[in-house]
């Protein structure tokens, strides 16, 4: 048998199940694929990059790594490491390191893209997460269970 509910119990209740549900804007901008473009940055200042709408997908340039920094703290690294010899003399600095995300609608991320790292000259598969206002960028080989998380937030 059910009981009848009401007075502050029953507004307390609603109140619990609509602040738990997306509504509204925040649910247009949580879905929208647009939202990662911007300026990101790694909360102790060490990575900032820009995420672009490349056409298709999105894609991502330096701003600042201190890894691809000389000791000064100003002048980029030559891409030393690049696996293609015809690269290696060029600058670190505005690469475009990562490429190719996609944006999936069911699982409300970028995936699908590659991430070059010019401090080890590898490129590995990239996905993109945001949660709230922190970007989560996994880079990872294989399977996202085997990767490494960086958590940043927007700059601009």
């Amino acid at each position: 048998m059910l009981k009848s509910v009401s007075g502050p119990l029953l507004a307390a209740a609603l109140t619990a199940a609509m602040t738990a549900l997306p509504v509204g804007d925040t649910f247009a901008q949580a879905s929208s694929p647009d939202r990662i473009i911007g300026v990101w940055e790694s909360d102790d200042g060490d990575f900032k990059f820009e995420m672009f709408d490349a056409g298709e997908t999105y894609a991502a340039r330096v701003i600042y790594a201190k890894p691809l920094v000389e000791a000064d703290g100003k002048t980029f690294k030559k891409d030393t490491l690049n696996p293609d010899p015809e690269l290696r003399n060029r600058s670190l600095k505005g690469i475009v390191f990562l490429n190719d995300l996609k944006w999936d609608a069911g699982d409300h991320r970028w995936e699908g893209g590659s991430l070059y790292s010019g401090a080890t000259g590898r490129t590995v598969s990239a996905r993109v997460t945001l949660v709230g206002e922190k970007m989560e960028l996994r880079g990872y080989m294989g399977t996202p269970t085997l990767g490494r998380t960086t958590v940043l937030h927007r700059a601009q």
